[in-house]
């Protein structure tokens, strides 16, 4: 399975000129807190993922109202850096969107 399929919105966006945040929204609540439980993101599986350093990362925040998972990280390159290609930090996310899982 595939983010996408239990997800409304997964995206990526600066949280500030040295830092990317990732949201993930989920269909409903249910699925969400089936999400969460199942510890699928991790500060392990995300490094994983993105190729970084744990420590790199500075939260994996659930937030249930909104029935959502947000995770930001440190930039690897700071936003506007020479050698930087994505300003915004909007495509960040393709990587989570790709990632499979049993759910």
């Amino acid at each position: 399975m595939k983010l996408t399929d239990i997800a409304k919105v997964v995206r990526s966006k600066n949280a500030g000129p040295y830092e990317l945040t990732f949201d993930i929204i989920f269909n409903d609540a249910h699925t969400f807190e089936k999400f969460i439980s199942s510890e699928i993101i991790t500060k392990k599986s995300f490094a994983n993922l993105y190729t970084i350093k744990e420590e790199d990362i500075l939260g994996i925040i659930p937030f249930a109202p909104a029935n959502a998972l947000k995770i930001t990280i440190v930039r690897p390159i700071s936003s506007g850096q020479i050698g930087e290609r994505d300003v915004y930090g909007a495509q960040q996310h393709k990587p989570l969107m790709e990632m499979q899982f049993e759910f």
